[in-house]
């Protein structure tokens, strides 16, 4: 529902797996609670985890396995101030959110999910206490409708054009079945937004509406993640980019700490999911703040020579979703580099490092690929069109560490629904879970610099 929510079901799932949950902010969690053989996790802003798991084998001066993806993606959040309307109708100020196509937003049925601050009262020595509370309405409570083709006819001759401040704004409810009578929010809130959507906030978590002291949402689709095609073959869901390698690398390094593969491990395995990639990371639970830098340093030791050594020993998969071929717009890949759905992985490659694959990193997860029959997929973009990009240049320029950037072919990315292929969730997952086995004892074998 929101990256607030794809963080608390990751945590779920690690906690599940017995992995204990540590915080930042207790250095004794650092300095006593860590041992090897242990597993671990921590939360930055509620929107943020990173999860690692210490080899029984590791000792300062080893290094890291790394994965890292994001939560978030492209969305419509609600504005500070968002109480706005016109001709009747309730509506919902809202911010574009990275680079959405937002023309499939329209005519869709929609809800609101994040988080809401509350105000918890007293505590016992008569001091003021707040909490950070996740919501999520589950039915739709607002559309963005289209304007009619009989209202409209440019859009044969001109496409499908739309002002993003004018145009994207829902329709909550009308004023005339609304009333707004007797709905009171907390701390001014019904100034800065419709008490109506207060209230509504206020059930669903079951509070009085004058607790609520903030709110942080985003607009989501109601309609349920599927398996599409004749053959069950596609799963279409808001989100895919990036919440499917969220999970897969999550499950990955669950699923490689079970029998004895852990206690034998000499380095330690760790995944990182960052907010605001989508934007590009610069912020206290991004990529490039010092999230990774610093919980590497406190995971090692403060032994500058030994840490230095650990960097060079380490690795980090950087899991982002891939384009996939399109059967309609054959002409917007490169030739020799069409990702197909259900062919695997996809290694991406850019000269101008908005990748930060490599040769050498390539030629490492091709190997472990290889040992167990895993396909893998190679992308260019064409030289006439601009290049995305991902985490990994960052984190890898920041730590100094060997960084290669994968992701499952998908479709329609950043699209209020996007779909992928089952078979290659399933070789995503075999592949980091053998990366996270295998990577020291390759990286051992090969010399190079």
């Amino acid at each position: 529902h929101s990256e607030f929510h794809a963080t608390k079901e990751i945590c779920k799932l690690l906690t599940a797996a017995g992995f204990q949950q540590i915080s930042e902010r207790d250095d004794e969690d650092w300095t006593k609670v860590l041992k090897p053989n242990g597993k671990y996790f921590f939360t930055r802003n509620q929107s943020a985890v990173i999860a690692f798991a210490i080899g029984g084998k590791y000792k300062p001066g080893n290094g890291f396995t790394m994965a890292g993806a994001h939560t978030d993606s492209p969305v419509l959040k609600v504005k500070p101030v968002s109480k706005t309307g016109s001709a009747g109708f309730l509506q919902v100020g809202v911010e574009c959110y990275g680079g959405g196509l937002w023309n499939t937003w329209f005519d869709r049925n929609l809800t609101v999910a994040g988080r809401v601050i509350l105000d918890s009262g007293k505590d016992k020595d008569g001091k003021s206490t707040f909490e950070s509370k996740l919501v999520y309405i589950p039915r739709p409570v607002l559309c963005i409708p289209n304007l009619a083709i009989h209202l409209n006819r440019d859009i044969y001759t001109k496409g499908f054009k739309f002002n993003k401040e004018d145009h994207l704004l829902p329709v909550l409810a009308t004023e005339e079945l609304n009333k707004e009578a007797g709905v009171k929010g907390g701390d001014g809130k019904t100034v800065e937004h419709h008490s109506l959507l207060i209230d509504l906030i206020a059930k669903e978590l079951k509070v009085e509406a004058a607790k609520i002291r903030d709110i942080e949402l985003s607009l989501c689709d109601t309609q349920p993640a599927c398996l599409n095609g004749a053959r069950k073959e596609f799963i279409s869901a808001r989100g895919l980019d990036n919440l499917m390698m969220s999970f897969v690398c999550t499950k990955s390094l669950i699923d490689s700490c079970e029998g004895k593969s852990l206690s034998e491990e000499p380095q330690v395995r760790l995944v990182a999911l960052f907010d605001n990639e989508e934007v590009g990371s610069v912020s206290q639970q991004g990529a490039s703040s010092n999230i990774m830098t610093r919980v590497l340093q406190r995971i090692h030791g403060e032994d500058i020579k030994l840490f230095d050594a650990a960097m060079r020993k380490s690795f980090l998969v950087s899991a982002d979703m891939a384009h996939a071929v399109h059967p309609n717009y054959m002409s917007k890949h490169e030739a020799n580099h069409r990702p197909m759905i259900h062919k695997g992985l996809v290694v991406k490659h850019n000269g101008n490092q908005r990748y930060a694959t490599n040769r050498v990193t390539t030629f490492l997860i091709e190997e472990i690929a290889k040992r167990h029959d895993i396909p893998l997929q190679k992308f260019v973009v064409r030289n006439d069109m601009g290049c995305g990009s991902t985490i990994g240049p960052a984190l890898s320029s920041k730590a100094g560490v060997r960084t290669i950037d994968v992701g499952i072919p998908q479709w329609a990315m950043h699209s209020v629904r996007e779909t992928c292929g089952t078979k290659d969730v399933y070789s995503s997952y075999q592949m980091i879970k053998a990366y996270f086995e295998e990577f020291p004892e390759l990286d051992a074998s090969f010399k190079v610099d």
